[in-house]
């Protein structure tokens, strides 16, 4: 957890005016429920975890992304989301333009829009003991690799190169302890996803 938070990717960040609010109304709107149930928000510390992104416009490259330490806030406004413009992940290099840098899980996001040309929104949350439970349940990169950085990159392109793990919409970080994503066609889809299996492991719990 020591290392969590922190931003591996080179950026060229463009301080600029926030989006309208109604670019960020969905995702908003996402980001209070799942910061309700725990799945973003913030350690004891002070550090941040989870993000929420959405594709930017159907335009290729382009997504709007809650900003870097935006975690330990519980409700966010315009200030706190901004447009990530370019990614290019052989370089481990980010552009992004806002009034706040883009979170340290962009490299993440942006290979899920890349590989999944008809998906348009993801979710990164944190759950220890989700976590743990869908271990080798569900598709998941390896324990070798960390957040944030190329080769995690890299690693869910590989991973949403099946069509299956493309349709199922969640798979697990296992070098990223406590991290999974959730992904779909919409914001709506994504989310309701996460919250399915999320249900899922609760029921589980429940029944031990």
């Amino acid at each position: 957890m020591l290392d969590e938070g922190y931003i591996k990717y080179q950026s060229d960040w463009t301080q600029n005016n926030p989006l309208p609010y109604s670019a960020i109304q969905e995702l908003n709107l996402w980001r209070a429920k799942l910061y309700q149930l725990g799945l973003l928000g913030a350690y004891a510390n002070g550090i941040g975890f989870g993000n929420i992104s959405q594709r930017w416009d159907n335009k290729d490259g382009l997504f709007v992304i809650s900003g870097s330490t935006t975690g330990n806030i519980e409700v966010l406004d315009e200030q706190h989301y901004t447009l990530v413009t370019e990614v290019m992940v052989e370089r481990n290099f980010l552009k992004c333009s806002g009034p706040i840098i883009a979170s340290s899980e962009s490299m993440s996001h942006a290979a899920i829009y890349e590989q999944c040309p008809k998906m348009n929104a993801a979710i990164h949350i944190h759950h220890e003991e989700m976590w743990q439970y869908y271990l080798n349940k569900v598709p998941f990169t390896s324990e070798d690799i960390t957040y944030g950085t190329s080769e995690m990159a890299y690693a869910i392109a590989n991973l949403l190169k099946d069509e299956a793990n493309q349709t199922l919409g969640f798979f697990v970080m296992a070098g990223h302890r406590e991290g999974m994503f959730a992904f779909g066609e919409s914001l709506k889809e994504a989310g309701e996803k996460l919250l399915y299996f999320y249900h899922q492991f609760q029921k589980s719990k429940a029944n031990q």
